[in-house]
């Protein structure tokens, strides 16, 4: 692949009590925030949203860190520039305040800004609710955000905090107890939860969906795939089941991951319409 230069979209700029970031639009129909896994919103991110939008769905992707359309592949730019295009990521989230990384049991902040972009553009784009999809970093927010009963489809894609590095870490996830307390009352009401990774993977140990299948019980749909189901070409082992470990073919179990979330939103936000 290449950079892609997202002509698609619509960038703007969304403001909440100080806090402002970029965030691109494309699509007409219920809102479903798309949040970009490390590095950013690369070209296969946006593939994703496509996919999104296509199905009759506004997708809006905030631009929490990156460079929005780079693409991390070596053969793009060269593998200084994929290490350049990482560390600037991760050097952009650890800086911030925004970004909880380490902190068991515990929402970040960016958060609040995330919910208050879900109301304005359900207000915007009508439908019954929002949905949303976290990857990697972000995955835990999308759970986060369903404090909002506004929030109809939360999809948690291989999230990954608080990074593993501790037993307490593993078996938790970056959402407070008073927001994970929200969301399992919505689960009493009907919410469904999905979530996704590959078995192997550290960066989601199982005791994480483990976590999740005990508070949420059946409102939590676990989307768990065998390692070797991942795209053999990609440069990480195996971990972005819908973006750069996705096997784009009829039968592969990643592809049936990604119909399955397309599947989840148009239940919950297009048959309500």
């Amino acid at each position: 692949m290449s950079d892609d230069p997202l002509t698609d979209f619509v960038r703007e700029r969304f403001t909440h009590e100080g806090r402002s970031h970029a965030v691109l639009r494309s699509g007409t129909g219920p809102a479903v925030i798309v949040m970009a896994e490390v590095p950013g919103i690369t070209p296969k991110v946006a593939g994703f949203a496509r996919r999104v939008r296509d199905i009759g769905c506004t997708v809006v992707m905030p631009d929490l860190f990156g460079v929005a359309g780079r693409d991390p592949d070596p053969k793009a730019h060269g593998r200084t520039g994929t290490v350049r295009t990482g560390l600037r990521a991760f050097a952009q989230i650890c800086v911030s305040r925004e970004f909880t990384i380490l902190a068991a049991g515990r929402t970040s902040p960016v958060v609040t800004w995330l919910r208050a972009l879900a109301v304005r553009e359900h207000e915007r784009c009508g439908g019954p609710g929002v949905g949303a999809v976290g990857m990697c970093f972000t995955g835990g927010y999308a759970l986060a955000m369903a404090t909002d009963d506004r929030l109809l489809a939360p999809v948690l894609c291989q999230p990954s905090l608080p990074l593993a590095v501790t037993a307490r870490n593993r078996r938790s996830i970056d959402i407070s107890p008073g927001d994970l307390r929200k969301v399992r009352q919505h689960c009493a009401e009907g919410l469904t939860v999905l979530g996704l990774r590959f078995r192997g993977d550290r960066l989601v140990p199982e005791a994480r969906f483990d976590l999740l299948r005990e508070k949420l019980g059946p409102s939590f749909v676990a989307v768990e795939l065998d390692d070797g189901a991942a795209n053999p070409d990609a440069l990480l082992p195996p971990h972005s089941v819908l973006t750069e470990h996705l096997v784009d073919e009829p039968g592969q179990p990643t592809r049936q991951a990604l119909d399955q979330v397309l599947d989840h939103f148009r239940r919950r936000l297009l048959t309500r319409c």
